[in-house]
């Protein structure tokens, strides 16, 4: 294996087709100010480095980039690539992963908005993402202590596997099939609009309007905060600890809570509202 170290890389497709090689300790920055330094490369590692321009790592393939950061100039860095592994690093810049396949994220901080659009097979672990519209139409995404903060995030997404994390973002999982979110904290408004097959376990849930217009929900010895005009129009099986702020008309299903705070029923509901209601295992 090649191996690059020690240098600083500032002209336009600086390592164009490089191949099996060990870039580190090197710097891509300068007034030179190209952009596209590892363009259709196979089988790098990037260890240590430090990037400062653009679209760095675009049509890779077998890439790792370990304890580097990318800084907010570094735009776009990872476009259309497939098996890759980010591990301890730090990445800026807006739409830092897009259209990626099979990508692993490790211990890393990530702060960019329109992070990880339409990429198939992402895994994260221990990191946090600060982002907004965060994960847009990716599908088979799975993430496991993972902080998150922003707005609109996994809007679209299907085949989603959430443990043990925190996600604090208003409008997260509009539109979303098929995901699962188990023992995590869900803060922020309008949670869940539009998804079909959206699945809480043991979750801590907060905010104003949760989960309208659902198909297929369900909830799973959840607990709920401040979560008033719950479940209107869905489609709902929820067994709640404690108790909701209020529920407004909810299409059919069975919701149990040890307290409802208010019943809402209006005579101008769309829809004809068959949902059985239980609060402290009477019917309300």
């Amino acid at each position: 294996m090649q191996i690059i170290q020690d240098r600083r890389f500032g002209e336009e497709r600086a390592l164009y087709r490089l191949r099996d090689a060990l870039v580190k300790n090197c710097r891509f920055e300068g007034e030179e100010d190209g952009e596209s330094a590892f363009k259709e490369c196979e089988n790098i590692a990037a260890q240590n480095c430090y990037m400062d321009l653009r679209y760095p790592f675009w049509h890779a393939r077998g890439l790792r980039f370990e304890h580097g950061e990318m800084t907010p100039n570094c735009r776009a860095a990872m476009w259309y690539d497939e098996d890759v592994v980010i591990r301890g690093s730090t990445l800026n810049g807006i739409k830092a992963v897009r259209e990626c396949k099979n990508v692993r994220i490790e211990g890393t901080q990530i702060d960019s908005p329109e992070f990880g659009w339409r990429c198939t097979g992402i895994a994260l672990k221990e990191s946090s993402v600060h982002s907004q519209y965060a994960f847009f139409e990716t599908r088979g995404l799975t993430a496991e202590r993972l902080t998150l903060t922003g707005k609109y995030s996994f809007q679209y997404g299907r085949d989603i596997r959430i443990f043990r994390s925190e996600l604090n973002t208003k409008d997260a999982f509009w539109h979303t099939k098929h995901a699962v979110v188990t023992d995590s904290v869900l803060s922020g408004e309008y949670l869940g609009w539009y998804s079909e097959g959206l699945t809480l376990v043991r979750c801590h849930i907060s905010g104003t309007q949760p989960l309208c217009y659902c198909k297929g929900l369900r909830l799973i010895d959840c607990t709920m905060e401040n979560c008033d005009l719950a479940f209107e129009y869905s489609d709902v099986r929820a067994r709640v600890r404690g108790g909701i702020a209020s529920v407004k008309n909810p299409r059919r299903g069975k919701i149990e809570a040890d307290a409802i705070g208010s019943v809402l029923r209006t005579e101008d509901s769309v829809y004809p509202v068959r949902a059985k209601l239980y609060a402290g295992g009477k019917a309300v």
